[in-house]
């Protein structure tokens, strides 16, 4: 027993040799805790042992207390490696405590299988407490980086709340961010790995992450690698103190996918999906223009409705000749010239107002990305 206290700090110290970054963590008195628990596992075994008990059964809590206590540091499971050198150095002493006493043969294996017994209890009260940190941990930073993330979404930041915030889950402030809103998928999937200065809030119905600088380095192409079986949509690039806006923009890229209008396969972008966000939304504003400045189609049929429809966003769209919009088309350019006198009838000098052009070509441009090219409504006017 006389040896114990010696054989912890060799033990320590060995471990420090092998380990040197490794943080230690003082007790109220100032001694190492990983001493005390080296110390008191060893008292424990040799009591144990000269009581003549069976086997070499655990102290739970001081086992416990080492794993947890090493998960608070942020030391992983694979970290428990550093009992090696210990164990080394340990079973070198006792080796040669038993030569010194010469305990006979069969008494140093029963010694060698409960020290191997012990320490198989050891590791697995140790592992039981580091993973009960490690999940506390995980908790916590999960729980600080929610918050994060409300304040960062919020229409109006506190900016002094979010620097506080970011610097106690150690997430540096970017000048710019894109928000993305992801879809849950209809199976389950793998919850994605995104870098560490990526935030992902898994708790919203839809999740959402705020990514820094998404331009720099490929990281949008490493995220749609990340989130294989997850689709969403990334907002717009903004300053860190708008990322309300990019935000909702992503959400409005989200319910176009709901709605079909938009693929719902990937991630996409919103920047490159700028005419579908434009026109898309404002449904019953645009079908409004529509039935105003469409209303001559209602006089055709569903399919003339739809030849005129497509000629005339061809020649707003181009302003080029019949042989230039029937190649567009696919159709004879004499084709497109017929067309072009129907269109002029029905609606006169309307074609040659820039203003009406422009609303022409919005409110057809808005059809064609909902598939509803120069459809006309039941009420008799187009849609």
């Amino acid at each position: 027993m006389d040896e114990v206290p010696r054989l912890a700090e060799e033990i320590l110290n060995e471990i420090r040799r092998e380990y040197p970054d490794l943080q230690q963590v003082p007790d109220e008195s100032g001694e190492p805790m990983a001493l005390i628990g080296i110390r008191r596992a060893l008292k424990h075994f040799v009591e144990h042992l000269t009581s003549g008990g069976i086997g070499a059964s655990v102290q739970p809590q001081t086992c416990h207390s080492l794993g947890h206590d090493g998960g608070m540091q942020g030391l992983t499971l694979d970290a428990l490696a550093i009992s090696r050198p210990g164990v080394r150095l340990a079973w070198r002493r006792f080796a040669e405590i038993g030569q010194r006493v010469e305990i006979p043969p069969p008494a140093m294996y029963e010694l060698v299988e409960s020290g191997f017994e012990y320490l198989d209890g050891l590791v697995a009260q140790s592992v039981r407490g580091n993973a009960e940190a490690f999940a506390r941990r995980v908790g916590e930073r999960l729980r600080l980086q929610h918050r994060l993330m409300e304040l960062l979404l919020a229409e109006h930041q506190r900016t002094d709340a979010i620097a506080e915030q970011a610097a106690r889950i150690g997430w540096r402030l970017p000048s710019h961010v894109a928000v993305a809103v992801l879809l849950r998928p209809a199976r389950e999937a793998v919850t994605p790995v995104v870098g560490h200065d990526v935030l992902l809030d898994m708790e919203w119905e839809q999740p959402r992450l705020v990514v820094p600088d998404p331009d720099a380095g490929g990281r949008i192409e490493l995220l749609r690698r990340a989130m294989a079986g997850w689709a969403g949509a990334i907002g717009p690039l903004v300053p860190l103190t708008e990322a309300a806006k990019s935000l909702r923009w992503a959400s409005v890229a989200v319910r176009l996918m709901d709605r079909g209008l938009l693929p719902s396969e990937q991630l996409l972008h919103c920047a490159d999906r700028t005419e579908a966000l434009l026109l898309l939304p404002p449904q019953e504003l645009v079908e409004d223009l529509a039935r105003r400045r469409l209303a001559p189609l209602a006089t055709c049929g569903p399919t003339r409705s739809r030849r005129l429809a497509e000629t005339l966003l061809a020649w707003l769209e181009t302003r080029g000749g019949a042989p230039e919009i029937a190649d567009r088309l696919g159709v004879h350019p004499q084709t497109v010239r017929y067309r072009l006198r129907q269109i002029r009838e029905l609606w006169g000098d309307e074609v040659e107002d820039p203003d009406r052009r422009f609303e022409l070509e919005l409110v057809l441009r808005a059809q064609r990305l909902r598939g509803e090219l120069g459809k006309i409504s039941s009420h008799g006017s187009p849609a």
